[in-house]
């Protein structure tokens, strides 16, 4: 199913097959094994030039893809939105046309508006690599929840994959549903009906608004922390009411299997969408999905770099 690298962008799940997905995991696995050496850095992008151009906040998304670039040896050149002449006025095209003149090979970019990083690319000659726009898209989460699944479970295709939380708002939702789906798993979504919009069920996931109904027989449950930054009304009454029906503690973790995993994107709201004692405990990899992260976006650098 391995697929040839062709795209000078990575903008969203949606946009790669199946076989595209595949080649990606299987260079992350690569990666991995490099990140376990004593030394980790490799000479790839000697000579390639990556901007991280991050106009939204970001940890473990900018500090992963900074951690990636120096291991493969490239120039890097950190920018916000905030030191940026964005604050003057000057159009997001314009500054992106102003970092390529320095010779940018690929720049890294985090947006608010959804669809951002697919302007600047469809007007640049540069690689433009999407680490979130809006509630959109986020490819690069999307495929470390994959790897970390796939690298703990040997498998995607015929798992049973929840995901519980502010799905209307979220990015790493909808890009882990594209991906989960291609790779042949079955995908339930849960939580508030105002958060949880049905239409998911006409691409074939299916839709709960009832936390037992949404984990029971999972595999993976992977828990999405209420995004109040993009909300504009209030979706629940209050945040103890959206614990107590939809958090995972230690009373509802009897609904899910011994050996499923939890998986969390971050940053936790801890005692909201998920108690610490379960965070910190024997299933979570949490963390795993913060160091896969790491081996995911060298990978994705490296199959954008060669194709530039």
């Amino acid at each position: 199913m391995t697929s040839i690298w062709t795209k000078k962008d990575l903008l969203s799940i949606y946009d790669l097959s199946a076989g595209e997905l595949v080649l990606l995991l299987d260079t992350a696995a690569e990666f991995k094994k490099v990140s376990e050496r004593r030394v980790k850095k490799v000479p790839a992008l000697r000579g390639t030039t990556v901007v991280n151009f991050f106009v939204e906040p970001s940890t473990r998304t900018r500090i992963s893809f900074e951690l990636a670039e120096q291991r493969l040896s490239a120039d890097i050149i950190n920018v916000s939105g905030m030191t940026s002449s964005l604050t003057k006025g000057e159009s997001l095209l314009d500054t992106a046309r102003n970092i390529q003149s320095l010779q940018a090979d690929i720049i890294v970019m985090r947006h608010s508006a959804a669809g951002a990083q697919n302007f600047l690319a469809d007007r640049l000659s540069c690689g433009i690599v999407n680490a979130g726009d809006g509630s959109h898209s986020h490819p690069t989460q999307a495929l470390l929840d994959i790897f970390t699944i796939l690298q703990k479970k040997g498998r995607i295709k015929g798992l049973n994959v929840a995901i519980v939380g502010d799905i209307l708002h979220s990015r790493v939702a909808r890009s882990d549903i594209w991906g989960l789906l291609k790779l042949g798993a079955n995908v339930t979504i849960g939580g508030p009906a105002t958060l949880v919009p049905k239409e998911f069920e006409e691409i074939g996931v299916r839709v709960c608004h009832n936390l037992k109904d949404a984990i029971e027989g999972a595999d993976v449950v992977n828990l999405l922390r209420i995004q109040h930054e993009r909300q504009k009304a209030a979706f629940f009454p209050s945040i103890n009411e959206y614990a107590n029906i939809f958090g995972l503690n230690e009373d509802t973790l009897k609904y899910l299997g011994k050996d499923a995993l939890v998986m969390h994107p971050g940053p936790i709201n801890r005692g909201v969408e998920l108690a610490s004692s379960i965070a910190d405990g024997a299933q979570s990899v949490i963390l795993e999905q913060v160091t896969n992260g790491l081996a995911v976006r060298m990978a994705v650098l490296y199959l954008i770099a060669g194709v530039l």
